[in-house]
């Protein structure tokens, strides 16, 4: 049984798979039959973004996205050996798990039930107001 197997098996999900645009990745793509998987066009910004928040996991090697995953509450493991996003990993919101299969579901067994109550180390959201009243003071 594969790692993805069982991970399926013992958590009852599915997974969706954004498929990238380029046809030469779609040729390095293998499916294993059984697989509760769904193959997704390229979404916009927005829609994307709206289908992380209501993941329960994501697995990306986009830094852009360990760092979407930590402001939206859910768990991330990267496939690489390395992030630029730090903060994501010290708060615990990600995983480094690189390539290897048994480590991407050994993280993705700890990341799957870890209380996702970490805090948010990319600020509060309120940046725009605060900017906004700097100036006002500064342009009187």
């Amino acid at each position: 049984m594969s790692a993805l197997d069982q991970f399926t098996h013992v958590n009852c999900c599915y997974f969706l798979y954004k498929l990238n645009p380029s046809p030469f990745i779609h040729s390095f793509l293998h499916l294993q039959e059984g697989i509760p998987l769904t193959l997704v066009e390229p979404l916009d910004y927005l829609a994307f973004l709206k289908l992380e928040s209501k993941a329960k996991l994501v697995l990306t090697d986009s830094g852009g996205v360990q760092e979407e995953t930590c402001i939206l509450g859910v768990p991330c493991i990267t496939l690489r050996d390395n992030t630029e996003r730090p903060e994501t990993l010290e708060v615990g919101s990600n995983i480094l798990a690189g390539t290897d299969p048994d480590k991407i579901l050994e993280a993705a067994k700890v990341s799957y039930t870890q209380t996702k109550a970490w805090a948010n180390p990319f600020g509060d959201g309120k940046t725009g107001p605060k900017i906004i009243n700097i100036l006002r003071d500064e342009l009187k």
